[in-house]
């Protein structure tokens, strides 16, 4: 079976619109995009498949009753707009949904949500029971709290980690161009992009950052489709049905291999940036790399950055290099009376609370590849 045919035939189905997909051209909710999307969702789920929704738009929907003409600069200002903006933008679609007799959830998430362990066990037990119970899930990004999230512009890197907090089959990413284009589509000489099975179908393609025309924001679905693991099809919104259907619309991002990290990993590896640095000796490298230990105080040689436990930092070898990435359990002041000791001698003379990792191996992920050691 193609993984078209395995996106038609799909037990659950992650889609993602953007706001170029939702809004007028004046950047406000476009109440008829809104029907015709739905629409397309709701004959999906009535045959059979369940729908997890992530969608962007709130900030969109923020701007006429604040009295915006557009989207402001400032982060303050998105964030108030956000915050009026997601609780219409739901209503709307709460309305439109109950159209087809479909009753929907509405789940706001953050980069802590993803990353922190008992946010993360939350978040998936709360889609697996909004499916379980027959309600259709629509995701967004809480962007009335969010800082980088909301600079990021996108949600495409949240459909894909959707997408595995649900074990999803399948994704379809909805922007404003209808696929992956070699260089702006709105140039001669531009050529859709049918199938990426790998980097080699990417080579010598202009990506774009976000933005409203042409390749805007295709580095983040790019990323996203890299992460997913699972079959993702980029297309527009005008293309959804089709898309849904396995018809060859759009661009097919075929998965590397099947294989499935956990989503605080993926977050990790592809969507934070450390807050600092922890070097490593050459054992340490080898028992995080090649071993998959957790890093211990004793391989720790020295540290870098103001970083609070709990924070995202980069592991670096003797080079300098950056080997893997994890959360660390000690504010960045602590470490260096910690460095070169073992756990054992630490809970000896400083207390059992101090018997533990600099970084759990469940919470690091290695951003290097083991052969590259050698």
């Amino acid at each position: 079976m193609s993984e078209r045919e395995a996106i038609a035939k799909a037990r659950r189905i992650v889609v993602k619109a953007g706001s170029s997909s939702l809004t007028t051209p004046g950047g406000t909710i476009d109440a008829n995009r809104i029907d015709a999307l739905v629409d397309v969702l709701a004959a999906r789920s009535a045959a059979g498949t369940e729908i997890v929704f992530v969608s962007s738009g709130a900030i969109a929907a923020g701007l006429g009753p604040l009295g915006l003409t557009r989207r402001p600069p400032d982060l303050a200002t998105q964030q108030a707009a956000a915050s009026v903006g997601q609780g219409l933008l739901f209503a709307r679609y709460t309305s439109s949904f109950a159209r087809h007799g479909l009753t929907v959830g509405q789940v706001l998430l953050t980069a802590d949500d993803m990353m922190r362990r008992s946010h993360h066990r939350n978040a998936q037990r709360t889609l697996a029971q909004l499916l379980a119970l027959g309600v259709l899930p629509i995701v967004n990004e809480n962007d009335t709290v969010a800082t980088d999230e909301i600079r990021f512009g996108d949600n495409d890197r949240l459909a894909a980690l959707v997408a595995h907090l649900t074990r999803a089959d399948a994704i379809v990413l909805l922007s404003d161009v209808d696929a992956l284009y070699t260089g702006d589509p709105r140039e001669p000489g531009a050529r859709r992009v049918t199938d990426v099975r790998g980097p080699g179908d990417l080579a010598g393609i202009r990506l774009g950052g976000s933005g409203r025309v042409g390749t805007g924001g295709m580095v983040t679905k790019v990323e996203a489709a890299r992460i997913a693991g699972i079959p993702v099809v980029l297309t527009n919104a005008a293309s959804a049905a089709p898309a849904l259907a396995g018809d060859p619309v759009g661009t097919l991002f075929h998965p590397a291999d099947g294989r499935r990290r956990s989503t605080r990993h993926l977050w990790l590896a592809h969507a934070t940036t450390g807050q600092g640095r922890v070097l490593l000796d050459a054992g340490a490298v080898d028992a995080v790399v090649r071993r998959g230990k957790s890093l211990l105080p004793a391989g720790v040689t020295g540290v870098d950055g103001d970083f609070a436990a709990g924070d995202p930092v980069d592991l670096c070898g003797a080079d300098g290099g950056v080997v893997a990435r994890g959360l660390v359990n000690y504010d960045a002041a602590e470490i260096p009376d910690l460095m070169g000791r073992s756990t054992r001698w630490l809970a000896r003379e400083l207390g059992p609370e101090y018997e533990r990792e600099i970084i759990h191996r469940d919470d690091l992920v290695v951003l290097t590849d083991r052969e590259e050691l050698s």
